[in-house]
């Protein structure tokens, strides 16, 4: 097994662990998360429906994509 993997598996271990502290401690600060101006939401008449955060499925898309970016350049892979 190639040694870099490691190094990977360690980083998205500790990407997780970052992610869930801000979860936990942040979490009810982070409320309008999911309910942005262009999430679709579809209400039935019987109080089911339908809900697909598709604004913020985008911005966290994105955020991502910058994240991975800093990381390849500061590992240089």
């Amino acid at each position: 097994m190639n040694p870099s993997i490691g190094k990977y598996i360690v980083l998205i271990g500790a990407t997780i662990v970052l992610v869930g502290l801000v979860v936990y401690f942040f979490g009810d600060k982070l409320s309008w998360l999911g309910r942005l101006p262009g999430d679709i939401r579809i209400e039935g008449k019987n109080g089911s429906g339908f809900y697909f955060p598709i604004v913020t499925c985008i911005i966290v898309s994105i955020l991502l994509n910058l994240i991975i970016v800093l990381i390849r350049r500061f590992f240089g892979s």
